[in-house]
């Protein structure tokens, strides 16, 4: 199990505190076991019962004592190893290029930070008990070997048959639960789509008995059909090893003394100690079920970080983010993808484009034609697929791309809006917050103190202010901005437009704005049209202006 490889590697002082401390708890059950039979057996207990007592209390509070020890050290070491493994998965993630991202998909990534991780620490949670038990049956079979090594050998034989079937309905609900794991993803997406298009659902009842009806009933009772046929296996596997036991105790009581003589002592030991370990193996039958969860969950969770590791070059803890630029260019600068209706490829590019400090540059063009794409990959989101991009002079690669984004401040048209203004808490920043809230007329709806803001519960165009908000105090100099003033009333548009962008390009900063708005197109210094993927000037007639700066196809 790859299981076992995790816990070694994560939690190697737990584990070897776990084995030492069963080992004890292991020899204390059979002493206990021994003891409790020569009692029975033995005619002149009552010379002794006050030594037996002290004995048998001994081994009681031994038994308990390194059983507690195994469990408290335990929620120390499992935590930390699957607080370590969350952070270690998130960061994966964070150094993941954008695009693969959205290929695996948000519902993937959180059942395994979510249900997969639980699953491994259930498995955890129950290494202990295992352990213990595991320990119990050793030390059965060490006292069933002192009672009678011919019978403990005809007692492996029965233990290997029932173990070789015991393994065939393990395996059948493993598969099980590798295809449940599998409708978990896809009933995960459904879950997605409940939250994301709850307004749109609410509207349309045909489509939201068709969500209920068809797509969240067809991958829940996928889920429940895999989940219920695993949980069957491992029950008729718990169960067969019962039935094992029982045969065990028929054939000690009454096919052994027909071929061999057996005193009553022996017997009695054999018997009293195959009932007493009835219990810790239906402990290991019952781990089993847990530890294949977690074996499974630990195969997805690998699975994905394997596939996020492959697609990822990138640095991501660099120490030399440019702090300001000159230059920026993209040269021979292309990206390919699939359209989903079709087999069709979208092609952006190949686009030859500069941007300079200072510049305020609109994109226009109609939707599907790339606009967002290329802010994507002017900000190093994506990388190009073909071309390269330099600043200032220096090319882009995967060593410095995480440094090169550390230019830009954006509002894209998916912005999320964070609760605290994380990574900017600077003395001062209560101050400015204030300042730019009054600016943005957020001030009467809006609180930020000790960099907490107050409610995030606010109308689209306001929640776009406070998405400005936060890109002006990170104060970065390059701000791209994509169709932010779509949802903004006609004088808060007015004063995005006439305002606040002259504001940045007087402090010197470069803007990207793209943008429908052409009654404002006299105000940037450049007009790029995007048409299919293809950068080309726009022509004068689609200006409200006579521009003296329009942008060329192929501007150096």
């Amino acid at each position: 199990m790859k299981l076992f490889s995790f816990l070694f590697s994560r939690c190697r002082h737990m584990l070897v505190l776990t084995v030492i401390t069963a080992l004890v708890s292991g020899a204390c059950n059979a002493g206990l076991i021994a003891m409790i039979n020569r009692l029975l057996n033995d005619p002149n207990r009552n010379a002794v019962v006050v030594l037996a007592a002290g004995g048998f209390a001994a081994l009681v509070i031994g038994k308990l004592a390194t059983g507690l020890v195994s469990q408290l050290w335990l929620i120390r070491y499992s935590q930390q190893a699957i607080a370590d493994l969350r952070h270690e998965l998130v960061r994966r993630i964070l150094g993941v290029p954008l695009r693969r991202l959205e290929q695996i998909g948000g519902p993937r990534l959180m059942v395994a930070l979510v249900d997969d991780v639980n699953s491994l620490m259930q498995a955890l949670l129950g290494f202990p008990t295992l352990t213990v038990n595991l320990a119990v049956l050793a030390g059965g079979a060490v006292y069933l070997t002192l009672l009678s090594w011919h019978m403990l050998v005809a007692l492996t034989v029965l233990i290997v048959f029932g173990a070789c079937c015991y393994r065939v309905f393990i395996s059948a609900g493993f598969r099980s639960l590798v295809h449940a794991r599998e409708a978990e993803d896809r009933l995960y997406a459904n879950f997605r789509t409940l939250t994301d298009g709850i307004k749109e659902l609410k509207l349309h009842q045909e489509r939201r008995e068709a969500y209920l009806n068809e797509s969240l009933r067809s991958s829940t009772e996928e889920f429940q059909k895999h989940t219920v046929a695993a949980e069957i296996r491992f029950v008729l596997a718990h169960n067969w090893s019962h039935l094992l036991f029982y045969v065990l105790v028929g054939l000690i009581l009454f096919l052994l003394p027909t071929f061999q003589h057996t005193d009553l002592k022996t017997m009695t030991g054999y018997v009293l100690t195959v009932l007493y370990l009835m219990g810790p193996l239906a402990g290991v039958m019952s781990s089993m079920a847990v530890f294949s969860r977690a074996d499974v969950a630990l195969q997805k969770i690998d699975t994905l970080g394997v596939s996020l590791g492959s697609q990822s070059g990138e640095a991501t803890a660099g120490a030399a983010a440019p702090t300001s630029f000159s230059r920026l260019e993209l040269k021979g600068v292309a990206h390919t993808y699939g359209s989903e209706a079709s087999d069709d490829r979208f092609v952006l590019g190949p686009i030859d484009l500069t941007f300079r400090r200072g510049e305020l540059v609109f994109v226009v063009g109609g939707n599907g034609s790339g606009k967002s794409t290329l802010a994507k990959i002017i900000t190093g989101l994506y990388p190009p697929e073909a071309g390269e991009i330099r600043l200032d002079g220096v090319p882009i690669t995967n060593a410095n791309r995480d440094d090169f984004r550390q230019l830009f401040s954006t509002v894209f048209a998916d912005f999320y809006l964070f609760e605290t203004l994380l990574g900017l808490g600077t003395p001062d920043v209560d101050v400015r917050a204030a300042e730019y809230l009054a600016q943005l007329h957020l001030d009467h709806k809006v609180k930020i103190v000790n960099g907490r803001v107050s409610t995030t519960a606010l109308s689209s165009g306001q929640r776009k202010r406070l998405a400005l908000l936060t890109a002006y105090l990170e104060d970065r100099p390059f701000y791209v901005f994509d169709e932010w003033a779509a949802d903004q009333d006609p004088l808060f548009k007015d004063i995005f437009y006439r305002q606040l962008l002259p504001e940045l390009k007087r402090r010197g900063k470069t803007v990207l704005v793209i943008t429908h708005d052409d009654r404002y197109f006299n105000l940037a210094d450049r007009v790029l049209k995007l048409d299919y993927g293809q950068l080309m000037a726009a022509p004068a007639a689609e200006l409200s202006f006579d521009a003296p700066t329009l942008a060329t196809a192929r501007q150096a």
